[in-house]
């Protein structure tokens, strides 16, 4: 079963996120510190997406998609904003100490799999947590 959330792309809303996201996973077989590293890297994709994709204007469309499949969980984040160069996807490199540009180390700790996908408008990020090390 897929679980959906639509929510405008105003800040205030991560709250709303994170708590679906942990309903969500509350009857996932996962240790509590994996569970908010999974509400942490959603709630960084999310941020990203407002950032940006929307340039921080707070009515734009996201929509959140989770599903239990046999060997994890995934979570598909919609936006219908600019899309990143794929070269800009990558983030900076973690050794360099500086504030900022670590949500997609964050992201990619977070989940097994991360893919981002251009669509005609937009892009959805595919998160994906394999279970018992596939």
């Amino acid at each position: 079963m897929i679980h959906e959330l639509e929510f405008a792309s105003h800040p205030g809303n991560l709250c709303l996120v994170r708590d679906f996201v942990r309903k969500f996973l509350a009857t996932i077989d996962l240790p509590d510190t994996e569970k908010d590293l999974i509400i942490l890297g959603l709630d960084e994709a999310c941020t990203n997406v407002i950032r940006y994709a929307y340039e921080h204007c707070t009515n734009k469309l996201m929509v959140l998609a989770c599903e239990r499949a046999a060997d994890g969980i995934v979570f598909r984040l919609r936006d219908f904003g600019a899309q990143c160069p794929q070269e800009k996807l990558e983030g900076r490199p973690i050794e360099l100490v500086q504030p900022g540009g670590l949500g997609i180390h964050l992201i990619r700790r977070a989940f097994t799999h991360v893919d981002y996908r251009h669509c005609s408008e937009g892009t959805e990020l595919v998160m994906e947590r394999k279970f018992n090390g596939c």
